[in-house]
């Protein structure tokens, strides 16, 4: 896909707000391959969350960090920058902070859904 071909648009109500989203290829919600790119300004933050999927995550332009397990401890989380890549297998907790605005890509097979440790975290509530 050309970059010029790339529809950016709002996250699902699950993400917090200030991201921007888009769908690279396939659907995320159907039992199928999909991979969507999202953009995030720096400082974005998504509290500790699980998917019931395998979530596979390459770093296109900027500096993340990846937090494991059901607290989000900013002291543990690992960088990812530019070309890194994170496998975060079904149902493992983890939380995303952008150090910098950043663009990354996630693929896996679908329905992809986001499920909040904590369930107030949970924009879509809110």
């Amino acid at each position: 896909m050309l970059s010029s071909a790339i529809k950016w648009g709002e996250p699902p109500p699950a993400l917090p707000a200030g991201a921007r989203l888009a769908v690279i290829s396939g659907d995320p919600g159907k039992a199928a391959p999909f991979t969507i790119r999202v953009q995030t300004p720096a400082g974005y933050r998504i509290a500790p969350h699980w998917h019931p999927t395998e979530e596979h995550l390459t770093v296109l332009s900027g500096t993340a960090s990846i937090g494991m397990g059901e607290k989000s401890d900013q002291a543990a989380m690992q960088d990812v920058s530019v070309g890194g890549y994170v496998l975060v297998p079904a149902e493992m907790r983890h939380s995303f902070m952008a150090k910098t605005a950043v663009t990354f890509q996630l693929h896996g097979i679908g329905p992809f859904a986001i499920n909040y440790v904590n369930p107030a975290d949970d924009p879509s509530k809110k």
